[in-house]
């Protein structure tokens, strides 16, 4: 009765006001896998271009055709429906091919970083129980180490070079691709790229497949920053339920326009927003394989992007970019901040950036979680304000609970994140105990995500993020932020970035330690330690206060480029030892 009573009496949530009237009942996904809802987006299409990589222009008549001869590829080496192929690829036309090709038969695409270790790379082919490895040749040493020890029955080597224009393979053969170890042509455990899809030209059966849209379809890895990473399952249904979401964030973006796609493929963000749904709007993806500063600044100025979307990084780097200064960016319509959380002070030195070069926009934040499918929240129109993270995106409903309960937090009380959505993963690979603790049956009878993640809803309906559950410290009994703290460092004028963890302490079980990175062309000094704890003295409670200030040139990061903080603690456990 007390569950049944709730729902009629809850109030709509006051975020519903920020979206456009016909988007406040969500989105309605259809019953069509990635590959096909692509091919439907596109269709009055054929002739306008998908894909730039290095100067080549790859158009969606083109890709489609790549796409059905790399599918019978596959078929021909033995992929059935359902089984899984490994993808250990950068951002190339090949990863790309590959990826809508494996849906297109209705096997299942696992995306795997190609800096991952040897052991990590048979971890992800081994768990998934892969048949077939589609990977990047820098890849080859690691994998020649372990491939005996999988079940894979062929491996399709790729290098760089093979969709780049001819005088640019010449160059990157002469720069990189001498240095690359390759397998030898007669090992008949490896197929190069042009001799696998050589095979599929060959092919002449019929295909067909039984897939839908809320069967697995892509398989991503958790950026495991702690433990062993988990195998994360989406289905097509939320690949397009985001897409259909995203067309109503970035509505003002035009069929024809284009997104530099640096963020990765085996990232959600990067392949949900920035491939998956820059292709179905018909927004040109320009491929980075890797980043590259000085040829990012070349692509910015002469393709004139609509759309960049990035993690804070990126942000940093283009304020401090000397090429840039006398550069107009009015052609900029969106800027989308993803991956990690955006400093306040990176957020106003950005806007500030933006409004000085022409461009009459503000950073976009969104927020989400790889079990997502990357975005789940974001800061549409009136509701893009300083430190928010915005309004669930269209369809999507948030809950802020007691951390590890389902017991809802009044209104501006912090608690766990918990998300709602058509975007919400399958589950974790082989995994049920894990996605039982994390996808949880609500009062309301919907499914929510438990992110791990703290947060709040303001009085107007904007949500704010504040932090990782597992970063809080518990110092004394009194629970302390690293978010916080950072912040406040982060604001000195000689700070470039500072994270902080907890560190053991003999009686109040935890302490804050922060290390801090400075700008360039300013040296550690005891003047300047005084200065940013006396800025800490003055902005955090006496609890809060860091125990241990200590400056690096760099901090770690993951494969994903987040700080690593499980390794600045390790580290400092071992200091301890």
């Amino acid at each position: 009765m007390k569950t049944f009573m709730n729902r009629i009496f809850k109030k709509k949530p006051k975020w519903l006001e920020y979206w456009p009237k016909e988007s406040r009942n969500g989105v309605k996904t259809p019953d069509m896998t990635m590959y096909e809802y692509l091919k439907s987006k596109a269709k009055d299409s054929p002739n306008m271009n998908c894909i730039a990589y290095f100067d080549k222009h790859i158009t969606y008549k083109q890709f489609f055709k790549k796409v059905d001869i790399c599918s019978k590829s596959l078929l021909k080496f033995g992929v059935c429906e359902g089984d899984v192929v490994t993808i250990c690829m950068p951002n190339c036309p090949e990863a790309l091919i590959a990826f809508y090709a494996c849906n297109n038969i209705g096997a299942i695409a696992n995306m795997v970083h190609p800096l991952s270790g040897q052991e990590e790379i048979k971890l992800y082919v081994n768990e998934t129980n892969s048949k077939i490895l589609i990977m990047i040749d820098v890849c080859y040493e690691k994998v020649k180490e372990i491939i005996k020890e999988t079940n894979l029955s062929k491996t399709v080597v790729v290098s760089a070079k093979d969709s780049m224009p001819i005088l640019w393979s010449i160059g990157y053969q002469f720069t990189k691709g001498f240095r690359v170890s390759k397998p030898k042509k007669h090992d008949n455990n490896y197929i190069y790229w042009n001799e696998f899809i050589m095979k599929g030209i060959t092919y002449q059966k019929e295909y067909s497949h039984h897939m839908k849209k809320d069967d697995p379809a892509v398989i991503l890895h958790s950026g495991g920053t702690t433990g062993i990473p988990k195998g994360i399952v989406l289905s097509n249904a939320n690949f397009n339920a985001l897409e259909l979401q995203c067309e109503v964030n970035i509505d003002n973006a035009k069929s024809g326009e284009k997104i530099i796609t640096i963020l990765p493929i085996f990232h959600g963000f990067g392949l949900g927003v920035c491939v998956h749904t820059g292709m179905c709007m018909k927004i040109e993806n320009i491929l980075m394989p890797e980043f590259d500063n000085k040829r990012f600044t070349k692509i910015l100025k002469a393709a004139k992007p609509s759309v960049l979307a990035c993690v804070p990084t990126l942000w940093e780097a283009m304020v401090t970019n000397k090429a840039l200064e006398k550069t107009d960016l009015s052609f900029l319509k969106y800027c989308i901040n993803g991956g990690d959380a955006v400093a306040p002070k990176v957020e106003d030195d950005f806007n500030n950036f933006l409004h000085e070069h022409g461009a009459n926009i503000k950073l976009s934040k969104g927020y989400g979680m790889t079990e997502s499918t990357a975005a789940t929240c974001y800061t549409y129109g009136k509701s893009n304000r300083k430190g928010t993270i915005g309004v669930p995106m269209p369809g999507n409903n948030y809950s802020i609970c007691i951390p590890n309960t389902d017991e809802e937090v009044e209104e501006g009380v912090e608690g766990e994140i918990c998300v709602s959505g058509p975007t919400v993963m399958l589950g974790y690979l082989n995994n049920e105990k894990e996605t039982n603790l994390v996808l949880r049956k609500h009062d309301d009878g919907k499914v929510y995500l438990h992110t791990g993640d703290l947060g709040y809803i303001a009085a107007d309906g904007l949500i704010y993020f504040t932090q990782r559950l597992k970063r809080m410290i518990v110092s004394n009994g009194y629970n302390v932020y690293p978010s916080r703290i950072e912040e406040v460092i982060e604001s000195h004028e000689d700070v470039l970035q500072c994270s902080v963890v907890g560190v053991p302490h003999p009686y109040k079980g935890e302490v804050a330690k922060a290390y801090i990175v400075l700008k360039s062309g300013v040296s550690p000094s005891i003047k300047l330690k005084k200065e940013i704890k006396e800025l800490c003295l003055e902005s955090l409670a006496k609890y809060s206060q860091p125990k241990e200030y200590e400056f690096r040139k760099s901090l770690p990061k993951t494969l994903l480029g987040k700080v690593n903080y499980k390794e600045l603690s390790d580290e400092n456990k071992k200091r301890e030892e």
